[in-house]
């Protein structure tokens, strides 16, 4: 079974917009079948091991770059160049693909006004058509986690994926979604679960770039694992809406 981890970048707000950080991300990756999750469990618990000799630490960007919540030893910065070009060889050698939607909001608002689609909602849809055309007729089907949140932002990802299971997407009818697509479940954190963790890593570095930010060596893992399609990752792995003429 293939399963897609999802986690986002940036809020979904179209009413209080940052300057700063004026897009949505919701993105995650594909890993294939029971051996690839295993692996990846097990290399990020060795990971976790050998730079903070505990496996029980959630990789999460936010603690990593503040280093906090057990990531201290990062402020020092021969430990933090050391971790960081371990974690970036982790990455690049770990089994599994990434999917992203990224929507400027100031855009997207502009261009549709008060009808516009809530960017979760619409970067949703996108991912579960993305994932379902991965799935093909597999007999296996897939299944779709994400992280626990605030409970209103868990009952708006609830609405949201019960909605386009009655309603489908633009591309997918809903008896198409629900036929090759379980359910979508949400996880607690601390379940220190190896696919969500890597969406949580991969999710900002596509947001940097889409805002223009320099890149990193962390978007370059990121672009070499997006999932492709005849002409590329582009409409296939990253789709950045609304799409330019």
């Amino acid at each position: 079974m293939k399963i897609l981890y999802l986690d986002e970048s940036g809020d979904h707000s179209l009413d209080k917009i940052d300057p700063k950080y004026p897009v949505f991300v919701l993105g995650g990756v594909i890993i294939n079948g029971v051996a690839a999750r295993k692996a990846i469990d097990r290399e990020l618990s060795q990971f976790k091991q050998q730079f903070f000799g505990r496996d029980d630490l959630i990789l999460h960007t936010a603690d990593i770059v503040r280093a906090r919540n057990g990531f201290e030893s990062l402020t020092d910065s021969t430990a933090r160049r050391d971790f960081t070009h371990a974690l970036n060889a982790l990455l690049r050698k770990l089994d599994f693909q990434v999917v992203a939607c990224v929507i400027k909001k100031d855009q997207h608002r502009s261009l549709y006004g008060a009808s516009a689609i809530d960017p979760y909602l619409l970067s949703l849809r996108v991912l579960v058509e993305r994932f379902c055309q991965e799935i093909g007729h597999s007999r296996d089907g897939g299944m779709i986690y994400a992280e626990r949140r605030l409970p209103e932002l868990d009952r708006s990802l609830e609405k949201a994926w019960m909605e386009i299971q009655k309603s489908g997407t633009p591309y997918k009818r809903g008896s198409e979604i629900t036929n090759r697509i379980v359910d979508l479940s949400l996880k607690e954190k601390q379940s220190n679960i190896g696919g969500l963790q890597l969406a949580d890593l991969v999710v900002s570095p596509i947001g940097r770039m889409v805002i223009g930010k320099e890149p990193q060596e962390d978007w370059e893992i990121v672009r070499s694992k997006f999932r492709q399609g005849p002409t590329g990752y582009e409409g296939f792995g990253l789709v950045v809406m609304p799409r330019q003429p």
